[in-house]
Formats: structure tokens, C-alpha cells, sequence
């Protein structure tokens, strides 16, 4: 059943990221230099003292899953569902480039690659919130992929990006064989996010492994 998955925001502040966790009662967020993300315990909850503390005015931030009634100066935006999608089995690994493990040295790259095909939910911590890994080619980094969402049975595949001028090269596919892998041995099984419209990734998914769970709410939250 996963229901951590049916809140993963939530889920995740209040196990593999809790000790990086904003909350208030039955509310909670990432800091904004990690992630645009807040989660809260149910539908129902009273949050709207909290969410007053959690977002500051002017700022947006994104719920998946569930959304709160909001109080009087803060706007709900409702986005079309995204899929859920994991992989319940190994994937076969491509041939393919050497991939190596991300580290602070090649934050600045990583930064550069994600504003220009991952811009709206990438900030400068966002490296922090689990392992990234990576494939350069002629000095160039050429394509990415991370861990972000984590709770104990299960991990979030991230950041699934390929420069535009090496597309077309299994990069994207080596990844996420390599880090999909990784992480059932380690017993938690992996799960991605994607938006529906996008055709291209969700066959890319399919194709490898991964199976759809669910269509999941997707909200932004806006304090005036």
C-alpha cells in the first residue's frame, strides 16, 4: 500500500530528512536553499498559524499529495497530477561512460546544467538531500541524476537531466539503471515523479522498469 507515498513530502521531513526539517504542529517544509517543498500530515489538518510561520510573504512553495485548506493571504494553485511511478525489480545496466559520484567540487556544474533543463526546483543545497552522480564527456557535464524524497523503505530519483547537445545517448538510461539498482540493494525501492504530458519520459521509465503507482496532486502555495 506505501502510504508514505501518498504524502511524500510529509513522509520524508518527518523521516530521512528530519533533521533538516521546518515544523510547526502538523506542517512542515524543507529550508528554501534545499527545496521549494512543504508537506502536512492530512487534508484536514489545521495548519493555517503555521503556514503563516513556514512561508514568507512573497515566497511559493510546492505540496504534493496533500493540500490543506489555506487561510486568508496565501493562494493554492492546483497543477494537473503528476505520475508516481517506481521500479519493483533490477534494471539491466547499458554500456556506456564512466559515471562518477557528484561532490562539492562539481556544484557549480551542477547548478549550470539544472537552470538550463531542471530550473523551477533545483536550489544550491539540493545536492545535500542524498547522493548525485554524473557523466562528463570532453570536460563537459553531459548528464545527471540524484536521491532527494527518501524515506526508509523507499528512495526518490531526481534530477534526471541530459545536457541538449548529448541527447539521444542512453545517458539518462545508464543512470538510471546504475542508481535504481543501487538502491533496491540497499532495500529501498526506487520512485520518480514526472509529469504526465511529458510522453517522452514517462516511455524512457516504462521501457527500463519503472511501473506507474498513481496520478498524485501537485499544488504551489503562494503567501501574498
Amino acid at each position: 500500500m506505501a502510504p508514505e507515498l501518498d504524502n511524500p513530502f510529509w513522509s520524508s521531513l518527518r523521516s530521512r530528512h528530519r533533521a533538516l526539517a521546518r515544523c510547526i504542529g502538523d506542517a512542515a517544509r524543507y529550508p528554501a536553499e534545499f527545496a521549494p517543498f512543504l508537506g502536512v500530515t492530512s487534508a484536514e489538518a489545521d495548519v493555517a498559524d503555521a503556514l503563516v510561520s513556514l512561508i514568507d510573504p512573497g515566497e511559493s512553495v510546492y505540496l504534493l499529495g496533500v493540500a490543506p485548506n489555506v487561510p486568508a493571504g496565501c493562494r493554492l494553485e492546483t497543477f494537473d497530477e503528476l505520475a508516481q511511478m517506481i521500479c519493483p525489480a533490477p534494471i539491466p545496466v547499458t554500456d556506456g561512460p564512466e559515471v562518477i559520484e557528484l561532490s562539492e567540487a562539481h556544484r557549480a556544474d551542477v547548478l549550470a546544467l539544472t537552470a538550463l533543463v531542471y530550473p523551477h526546483y533545483f536550489r544550491p543545497h539540493t545536492m545535500e538531500l542524498g547522493r548525485y552522480f554524473g557523466i562528463y564527456q570532453d570536460s563537459r557535464l553531459a548528464a545527471i541524476i540524484g536521491e532527494r524524497l527518501g524515506m526508509d523503505a523507499y528512495q526518490e530519483i531526481s534530477a534526471v537531466c541530459t545536457h541538449p547537445d548529448f541527447n539521444g545517448r542512453g545517458y539518462a538510461r545508464r543512470l538510471l539503471a546504475l542508481l535504481s539498482n543501487d538502491n533496491l540493494e540497499r532495500g529501498r525501492t526506487p520512485f520518480l515523479h514526472v509529469s504526465q504530458q511529458n510522453r517522452r519520459a514517462m516511455r524512457l521509465y516504462e521501457q527500463i522498469g519503472y511501473r506507474h503507482r498513481r496520478g498524485i496532486g501537485f499544488w504551489s502555495l503562494a503567501r501574498a
